[in-house]
């Protein structure tokens, strides 16, 4: 199994989740925004640290296992970790009702 098949797996769990929080109304345009920078920056994070850790030596991916796409010395996959959780955690937090600023109706 490839790592782009077994991330597309979380991606489309995450997604559906999100989309139960979209239909229930309880994402708001400002928290979309709150998700949007916190995915940017765990985005760079997992940049650069990725390449730092790599570049180290302290671990390597098998070539047949990874698509090729490259960012520096990251495969594209290992971007799709911070994705799926800024998709998938807000909308359980919001599911679970744990917050209000989430909400459509504030």
């Amino acid at each position: 199994m490839t790592y782009l098949l077994l991330n597309a797996v979380f991606l489309v769990v995450a997604a559906l989740v999100a989309v139960v929080a979209v239909k229930r109304r309880l994402i708001s345009a400002r928290f979309v925004s709150a998700v949007a920078g916190a995915l940017t920056l765990t985005l760079l994070l997992t940049a650069v640290f990725d390449n730092l850790m790599i570049g180290a030596g302290l671990f390597s991916y098998d070539p047949e296992h990874i698509s090729g796409v490259l960012i520096g010395l990251a495969p594209i996959e290992d971007f799709a970790y911070p994705l799926a959780a800024a998709i998938l955690l807000p909308a359980l937090w919001v599911i679970s009702g744990g917050t209000r600023l989430g909400r459509t109706d504030d």
